[in-house]
């Protein structure tokens, strides 16, 4: 009776817990349905494959640029003087032969005038000497005068018109002189503002810039190539991977994102690589008609018109990371889903290069790889259809 109690008190505590014995039945109810289930396999997944095969696509190389005026000219005093005028606008756009300064040229207009009294005394110096040598040679030949006579009267004919060659030169320089008072824009451009003002002395020299007047279109970008890089393009060239257009052109990418409406060409190429930098320089000249890029702004430059031969390419979300490297799911015949390790290049857009692992022809899973396991049949949802590369 004693044990019989015994079991009974435990059989009377779970009768108290009707929670645990839903539980219990459930579980009961379900491990053979369960089972079932296990035994007639879940359905295929449904995925959608492409065809791989040996296509031409784009190759693209992104670098950080700056750009740079293609002119810039430094507008500096070419004689001492004070400032009378400041004839532009600080920072406007200016036009070749507009006034940008105005020196003082009272100065610079009196040593002409003295430069030209200088030549009209020079000259009438020479008009008497050569009257005089003109009297002296037929009495000479008659031997009324001595040839030293003669001699001394071809001296200062030769002597006077060299103070005429001198006189005249010494004119030309003050004009000279007087024209530099006149200060004018020598292109078309934006000119930056005057480091003197009015009143300010200016003279000749190191510190005599004035302004500084840039040319904007076109507009050059300045940027380089890795070395690695470098390496790499001119090996996958000379086996005939790349092919390069006679012009590479050149997109620019701005700050916020967006891509400037007009492409350039690369036009510099330096001879060797810099030794600060590990870089090999470059430029490209960009149009800027309408100014909106400006010197000493930073870019994105998008090398284009490189082209990869024969490679192949599938999307980024097909390639798989496995514990063994980078994989992508290949259906047989039976649509049968096999993992194939692969190699991978350089992006493409969406699509992703294939360095190995693919040779052309295989079907490849795109959507739906993450919910297969290798060996597990599949339905394909889609036709099969070839990945087109970004240039496509």
């Amino acid at each position: 009776m004693q044990d019989l109690c015994s079991i009974d008190k435990p059989l009377s505590r779970f009768a108290l817990r009707p929670g645990i014995g839903a539980l219990l039945a459930v579980l009961l109810s379900t491990g053979p349905t369960l089972a079932l289930a296990q035994e007639s396999g879940a359905p295929p997944v449904e995925v959608t494959v492409i065809t791989v095969k040996p296509q031409n696509t784009p190759a693209v190389y992104e670098v950080t640029g700056k750009t740079e005026s293609s002119r810039a000219v430094e507008i500096r005093a070419r004689v001492e003087g004070y400032l009378d005028k400041i004839a532009y606008t600080e920072g406007d756009y200016v036009r070749t032969g507009q006034l940008l300064f105005q020196i003082d040229p009272k100065p610079f207009q009196a040593a002409l005038d003295n430069a030209k009294g200088d030549l009209a005394r020079a000259q009438a110096q020479l008009a008497n000497a050569r009257a005089t040598l003109a009297r002296v040679r037929p009495l000479a030949k008659e031997n009324a005068l001595s040839p030293k006579d003669l001699d001394d009267s071809v001296a200062a004919e030769r002597s006077a018109q060299a103070q005429v060659q001198s006189a005249q030169a010494q004119v030309r320089t003050a004009e000279l002189n007087l024209g530099y008072t006149t200060i004018k824009s020598p292109l078309d451009g934006m000119a930056s503002k005057s480091v003197f003002r009015e009143g300010s002395l200016v003279t000749p020299g190191a510190n005599n810039l004035l302004t500084t007047v840039v040319l904007l279109n076109p507009i050059w970008v300045n940027f380089g190539i890795g070395e690695n890089e470098m390496l790499k393009f001119r090996q996958e060239k000379a086996s005939g991977q790349l092919k390069t257009p006679q012009d590479v052109e050149v997109e620019l990418v701005l700050a916020n994102g967006s891509v400037y409406p007009q492409k350039g060409r690369i036009d510099y190429v330096a001879p060797s690589i810099d030794p600060q930098t590990g870089t090999l320089p470059m430029r490209a000249t960009i149009p800027n008609s309408k100014h909106e890029l400006s010197p000493s702004q930073f870019v994105r430059v998008r090398i284009q018109g490189v082209e990869r031969l024969n490679v192949i390419i599938v999307p980024q979300r097909a390639v798989m990371q496995g514990s063994q490297g980078k994989f992508v799911y290949v259906l047989d015949t039976d649509n049968k889903a096999n993992a194939q390790q692969v190699q991978m290049g350089d992006f493409v857009g969406e699509n992703w290069i294939v360095t190995s692992g693919l040779n052309g022809g295989e079907r490849v899973v795109v959507d739906g790889a993450a919910k297969i396991r290798p060996g597990s049949l599949v339905k394909v949802t889609e036709p099969t259809a070839a990945p087109q590369s970004a240039g496509q």
